[in-house]
C-alpha cells in the first residue's frame, strides 16, 4: 500500500523568490519590452522549477527505507560513521540544480539529536564534501531502536541548509524535514545489515523510491 502525501506543489521556501522574480519579469517587460524582459522570465522559470515540490506516493511496507532526496546515487558501502562512532552502511544521493530539493524522513522515527557543522562549499559530488562542507546531521531512531543518521550537505552553489525538526520530534516515513537550496547531497548512515536494492548511478525520488530494507 502507498499513501499519497498532501502538500502544495511549490515549496514554502520558494514563495518569496518566485514572487520577486515574477514581479521583476513583469515590471521589466512592462517598462521596456518582452525582448528586454526575457532574461528575467528565464530566471523566473528556473526559480519555479527549482522550488517545485510535487506530491509523492509513500510506500508503507514494513522495514523499507525510502530516499531522503531526489537525485543520483553516488556512493554505497560500509564506512565509519563519524556521528555515532560505529560501522555503518552509507548511501549518498547527489542533487543537482534541477532536482527537487525537499528532504524527507527515510522511515518512521524519532529525532534523537542534531549536529550542525560549518564548513566549505566544494562540489557536493566529491567524496571530500561529506567531511569538509557545511552540513547538518539528524540522528533518527526507529520504533524498534535502529539508528539512522541523515546528513544534509551543502554544495558548490548551495549556501543554505534548512532543517525544520528538533530533538524529540516524531516523523513519519516520507515526511519533509528539511530543504537545501541550489544543489547538494544527502548522506545516509544505516545499520550494517541494511540490504540495498539501488546501485551507483541510479536516480531516485525522495519519499517514494525505496533504497533498501532494514532488518
Amino acid at each position: 500500500m502507498k499513501i499519497i502525501d498532501s502538500h502544495p506543489k511549490l515549496a514554502r521556501e520558494g514563495w518569496f523568490y518566485v514572487v520577486l522574480t515574477l514581479f521583476s519579469a513583469l515590471l521589466t517587460t512592462w517598462v521596456f519590452s518582452f525582448s528586454v524582459g526575457v532574461f528575467f522570465w528565464i530566471i523566473a522559470v528556473f526559480v519555479l522549477q527549482f522550488f517545485r515540490d510535487p506530491y509523492r506516493e509513500i510506500p508503507q511496507e514494513e522495514g523499507v527505507i525510502v530516499s531522503p532526496a531526489d537525485g543520483k546515487v553516488i556512493f554505497t558501502g560500509i564506512v565509519d560513521d563519524p556521528y555515532l562512532d560505529r560501522q555503518a552502511f552509507k548511501i549518498s544521493v547527489f542533487m543537482n540544480v534541477f532536482s527537487v530539493h525537499s528532504n524527507r524522513a527515510t522511515t518512521a522515527s524519532t529525532v534523537k539529536k542534531i549536529w550542525y557543522k560549518p564548513g566549505l562549499f566544494v562540489n557536493a559530488d566529491l567524496d571530500k564534501a561529506s567531511e569538509q562542507n557545511e552540513r547538518n546531521a539528524v540522528w533518527l531512531q526507529t520504533n524498534d531502536g535502529k539508528d539512522i543518521v541523515s546528513v544534509q550537505v551543502a554544495g558548490l552553489i548551495a549556501r543554505r541548509i534548512l532543517c525544520y525538526v528538533k530533538e524529540g520530534d516524531k516523523l513519519q516515513r516520507g515526511e519533509r524535514y528539511g530543504f537545501i537550496r541550489f544543489g547538494s547531497r544527502v548522506d545516509l548512515f544505516l545499520p550494517t545489515d541494511f540490504r540495498p536494492i539501488v546501485a551507483l548511478g541510479d536516480n531516485v525520488s525522495a519519499g517514494s523510491d525505496i533504497l533498501g530494507h532494514i532488518n
